[in-house]
């Protein structure tokens, strides 16, 4: 099994790429699971800023064809050639797509340093491959030990503790062109996870005028469920903004939400107040025109990459700690994948003596003599099992070959009864 990642992120690309590889992101990890592909499992994770492949291929020799599949996939939807896509996705293996896994649910690899909401986005992208039922073994227990390193580095570094989002990066942005947080009248545009953080951050911040609107007609629910109002369904959403100071949107839709003719139009008819928008979906709720119109600022997920906190003194602590729980993760790996040769010869020779033990007349059995010869037996496994193990966990394959030869030389333990009473034994390596 070879664990295969493919990496494409704010680092690298300009978002409008990212936005297009994204394309019905989840379609290509059921897709490559359920073709006839050298993929066995599959976790994407798409966010506002990152478009990441987690793929298990059968073994090395079938990756090749593996990051040809994921190309043409992705190729497929994002409407780029599949030479292109393979210049957009930089490929990872082994421990490399583990530390970078865990670097990303740490947030060390955010638009914002440190920022927590990319936690639950890694934790929801496994819960989409299991519904999915695209999700491994492998990928289960790669992103449950992501998860449990993002816990680590925020509570050993406080690195995430002071909330850093991009969330509040954009409103920090956004709070130099405002009244008063208290005095601010919102409208949110979208209900998904991200909506909800955003109504966190805004009412953290003492907003509590928010109205919802929702492309999708949820906004009723959404609203009634957080004590906020919603806007009507159907509601024209330019309309409806006379009167507001700061839209925040980050629906997802398919298409512009807010259209700048529609908002010029709209703010044309009335005395309209000063407008902050601000545009956190990869693929633009509110049309780019918008920044153009008289008396309206816009802060998008550029503004917020432009803004964001540097680095400080945690980050290379967290960055420790990722690379210390890589290795130990790649090494708990190589133990459970070098390890059932181990079990095999353990349970020749401890088999084999149970085996002979339960053939012995009922007249020859005797506890305790049994239970020693177990001990001795177990005490001669002992050692190259350890041996073994220890060169399994430093990727070491010539002790551990050396070790598992030793193992396969330890003859069963020969077990004669004398017919009267204590077992007498005839052994071979086990017990010498």
């Amino acid at each position: 099994m070879v664990l295969l990642s493919l990496v494409a992120s704010h680092h690298d690309l300009d978002l409008a790429v990212l936005e297009r590889l994204s394309s019905d992101v989840h379609a290509v990890g059921r897709e490559l699971v359920r073709a006839s592909t050298p993929v066995t499992g599959a976790v994407v994770l798409a966010t506002c800023n990152r478009f990441e492949l987690y793929l298990e291929v059968g073994d090395v020799d079938q990756t090749p064809a593996a990051l040809a599949a994921a190309s043409q996939a992705v190729a497929t939807r994002s409407g780029y050639d599949p030479d292109e896509v393979l210049t957009h996705l930089r490929p990872l293996t082994g421990t490399a797509a583990g530390e970078h896994l865990f670097a990303v649910a740490s947030g060390l690899e955010s638009m914002v340093v440190g920022e927590r909401e990319i936690a639950g986005q890694v934790r929801r992208a496994l819960t989409t491959a299991r519904r999915d039922g695209t999700t491994t073994s492998a990928l289960e227990s790669l992103f449950q030990a992501a998860s449990r390193v993002s816990r680590a580095v925020e509570s050993e570094t406080g690195l995430g503790a002071a909330g850093r989002s991009v969330v509040g990066v954009a409103l920090d942005i956004a709070e130099r062109g405002l009244v008063p947080w208290s005095e601010v009248s919102c409208v949110l545009v979208g209900t998904g996870s991200y909506a909800g953080a955003t109504l966190a951050a805004l009412k953290a911040r003492g907003c509590t005028d928010v109205r919802v609107y929702s492309p999708s007609g949820r906004a009723g629910q959404f609203a009634s469920a957080r004590g906020v109002r919603a806007l009507p369904a159907g509601a024209d959403l330019a309309a409806e903004l006379g009167g507001v100071d700061l839209v925040v949107a980050c629906s997802g839709a398919a298409g512009a939400v807010l259209q700048v003719d529609a908002l010029a139009a709209a703010r044309a008819h009335v005395d309209a107040r000063p407008l902050t928008v601000v545009d956190l979906a990869l693929r633009h709720d509110v049309d780019p025109g918008v920044r153009h119109l008289p008396g309206v600022r816009l802060v998008t997920l550029h503004t917020v990459a432009e803004h964001a906190p540097a680095e400080h003194a945690a980050v290379e602590s967290a960055r420790q700690i990722v690379v210390s729980a890589a290795d130990a993760y790649e090494a708990d790996q190589r133990v459970r994948e070098w390890n059932p040769a181990v079990v095999a010869q353990r349970t020749r020779v401890l088999g084999g003596l149970e085996a002979a033990l339960a053939a012995l007349p009922e007249d020859a059995r005797d506890e305790r003599a049994e239970r020693s010869l177990r001990r001795r037996t177990r005490s001669t496994l002992h050692a190259p099992t350890v041996r073994a193990r220890e060169a399994a966990r430093a990727g070491d394959a010539v002790a551990y070959a050396a070790a598992l030869a030793e193992l396969a030389a330890i003859e069963v333990p020969t077990v004669v009864g004398t017919g009267a009473g204590p077992v007498a034994r005839t052994v071979g390596a086990a017990a010498r």
